[in-house]
């Protein structure tokens, strides 16, 4: 029988009636006394780390799961971390640049109604979890979430109260697990090499969101006091014309400066290609900037505060790796990394 370590940090999952509304407040052992069936999956022991509303999950907190998960990775078989599902997203995309290449499964749950209530999604997810965790065939940082198994790097919280809370962004489901029973749609080659952990994200990264009529008098500021500016951009992706000559003169600065502006899509699906047209392709042929394509936004920050936070790097060299594979992260061709 798989060993494995559920890890608390409070959500929706762990919350208790307030007088203020729902606040967590079960740790991760009381939470287990809820689903006694887990005893027939696997063993389990639990920790916890913290105990708070995601809304206030930090990168200083995906710090902390990952020196958990480092201390106890020789100890148990997988882990599953109890999770609030605002930014559940969020922590999975981090844990997937955080630790890599974990033949050991790391999976992330949550629920929309904590599990102390008659009616609830909690029971169903964590059982889960614990059944995908305990496979053979699991690795690497996955969100388990009514019934489906999902990328780290793949995951949107696109539904605020039902159950189908979260949606895998452009790529399959790994898997879906069913009255008990896990099915696969992928069956992922094992890692060979060793598990590696990183502790540092460098939180310098602002997304800026477009939209019609938009003034240019924020570019100076984000360009001054950020290391990275995501754009989230229309359709396939572009500038409008009342921004670019601000964004053209920023952009002047900041080649000197090591600054990097990463281009996606408000469009969740199907990702951006800033080549069809002319609002988007003169801006990218004009500058040393990087496409996000097909990652979701999650990924594409996260990506961004784990790279710069490896130290100095030209923008080839950012390039490069931004546009290395990770967890399934980007679906990308080769041309790309061969236009000069």
């Amino acid at each position: 029988m798989k060993k494995i370590l559920m890890i608390g940090t409070g959500g929706t999952i762990a919350s208790k009636q307030t007088e203020y509304g729902l606040a967590p407040g079960l740790a991760p052992e009381d939470i287990l006394t809820y689903i006694p069936a887990v005893a027939k999956i696997c063993e389990v022991e639990s920790i916890q780390v913290c105990n708070l509303d995601s809304t206030n999950v930090t990168p200083d907190h995906w710090k902390l799961l990952v020196k958990t998960i480092e201390e106890n990775y020789n100890e148990y078989d997988g882990f599953v971390i109890c999770h609030g599902t605002d930014t559940l997203a969020y922590t999975a995309a981090a844990l997937s640049y955080m630790i890599q290449n974990s033949r050991k499964p790391i999976v992330v749950t949550g629920a929309q109604k904590p599990i102390e209530m008659d009616v609830t999604d909690a029971k169903t997810n964590l059982l889960d979890s614990f059944i995908y965790a305990s496979d053979n065939d699991s690795q690497d940082v996955n969100i388990v979430f009514d019934g489906k198994v999902i990328v780290g790097t793949r995951a949107r919280k696109e539904r605020a109260k039902s159950y189908n809370a979260f949606t895998s962004i452009n790529f399959p489901y790994l898997a879906v697990i069913q009255d008990g029973v896990l099915v696969r749609y992928i069956t992922e080659m094992p890692y060979t090499g060793p598990v590696r952990f990183y502790y540092e994200m460098k939180n310098s990264v602002y997304v800026l969101k477009l939209i019609p009529g938009m003034k240019a008098d924020i570019l100076p500021y984000l360009f001054e006091n950020y290391d990275c500016l995501v754009i989230e951009s229309f359709g396939v992706g572009g500038i409008p014309e009342s921004l670019l000559e601000e964004f053209y003169e920023e952009m002047n600065k900041w080649k000197d400066k090591g600054k990097i502006v990463v281009m996606t899509t408000q469009v969740a699906n199907e990702g951006s290609n800033m080549t069809v047209y002319e609002v988007g392709k003169r801006v990218k042929l004009d500058f040393k900037l990087l496409e996000a394509y097909d990652m979701t936004l999650e990924a594409t920050i996260t990506k961004m505060m784990w790279l710069m936070a490896l130290g100095d790097q030209r923008y080839e060299e950012m390039k490069r790796d931004f546009y290395r594979l990770i967890n399934h992260d980007i679906l990308f061709t080769k041309r790309e990394l061969d236009e000069k």
